[in-house]
């Protein structure tokens, strides 16, 4: 878990604020990650909130994803686009 909120809360954000990335607040790099950990909007799978309820693999699954960030910020218009567009089809449906 402070693999998880070091990297959502203060090395994402610092990275963002130092470039021009599609979003920069912890809770939006949170959202992406957790979406991308479960395979959509988070909240249909994790009991909010997800910080006391995320299971081992998906905890796993979401550093993951923030540590390829991390590494490529390249990918995260993409992987924020595929969140947002998780969570757009989920309101019509």
């Amino acid at each position: 878990m402070a693999r998880w909120l070091d990297l959502t809360r203060r090395v994402l954000p610092g990275m963002a604020q130092a470039e021009d990335w599609p979003i920069r607040l912890d809770h939006c790099f949170m959202r992406v990650c957790l979406d991308h950990a479960v395979g959509q909007p988070w909240h249909r799978r994790v009991r909010r909130p997800a910080i006391r309820h995320l299971g081992d693999d998906e905890l796993r699954r979401a550093v993951a994803v923030a540590e390829r960030v991390a590494a490529d910020p390249a990918a995260l218009p993409d992987l924020n686009a595929q969140s947002l567009a998780w969570r757009r089809a989920g309101r019509h449906g």
